[in-house]
């Protein structure tokens, strides 16, 4: 079997009196796209960002592909894709402008950034002001942002969250092509239940800095009628509570 490309060993988290991360232990393979889902304050993010090297785990370990992050930055940082829940971009920046700033990160150039206008759906956007663009299309630029250098590892941070259900659905279809088309892993934190069973072969319900439940979205679906269920009979509450 091939190495994981993540590997969460025993991860402990804490800020000041608050345990966000309780001992957690996760596994993703290649190809995976794997929901975290649970309420806010969860520990979703907090986990998300000690993965994606922005915070350190009080105690356990993280590996990419059986690399540690000390000492390894640079090389894992162009391994993975990052959209967090709130992007900032220059507001008078064009939307191929703002492409092409990233690209150049990664020593790109215009090809990648036109692939990357096509995969987003932003073709009649391209020359828009980036401040002139939707909530749907300034998250949609975001991902595209996040697939510039082809990651092996797509991270998202709630990149739904406050669209309506038309952009929402947009976003999705990118995210379902992706999984089609590469074998790019993908980490999607959500609280949204419809979201996790359309895009995730793999969901993690979280609580509380815990694992409540984990596996496959059809193991899950055979113990209750759909995942907002499941979380009721797990806690006692609505995901939304």
């Amino acid at each position: 079997m091939p190495d994981p490309v993540i590997e969460v060993k025993n991860v402990w988290k804490s800020f000041k009196t608050v345990q966000a991360v309780k001992g957690i232990s996760l596994t993703i393979p290649r190809g995976q796209f794997i929901a975290l889902l649970g309420p806010n304050g969860a520990g979703k993010t907090t986990l998300v960002e000690m993965i994606e090297g922005i915070q350190k785990p009080d105690s356990g370990e993280i590996t990419i592909m059986g690399k540690h992050w000390k000492g390894n930055e640079d090389e894992l940082h162009r391994m993975i894709g990052l959209s967090l829940q709130e992007t900032r971009f220059i507001d008078k920046l064009r939307v191929n402008e703002t492409l092409g700033l990233f690209a150049s990160f990664f020593n790109l150039g215009r090809e990648r950034v036109n692939e990357i206008i096509k995969i987003a759906g932003l073709e009649e956007k391209r020359k828009s002001l980036v401040v002139n663009l939707s909530g749907g299309q300034r998250q949609r630029l975001a991902i595209g942002i996040a697939l510039i250098n082809t990651p092996l590892i797509l991270l998202l941070d709630e990149p739904t969250t406050g669209l309506d259900p038309n952009a929402r659905r947009e976003i999705w279809e990118i995210l379902k092509r992706l999984k089609r088309e590469s074998e790019t892993s993908m980490i999607l934190t959500t609280h949204y239940m419809e979201e996790a069973e359309k895009l995730c072969d793999y969901v993690v319900i979280m609580d509380n800095g815990i694992i409540l439940r984990e596996g496959t979205t059809e193991q899950l679906l055979a113990e209750a009628r759909n995942l907002d269920d499941l979380f009721v009979s797990l806690t006692g509450r609505r995901i939304y509570e």
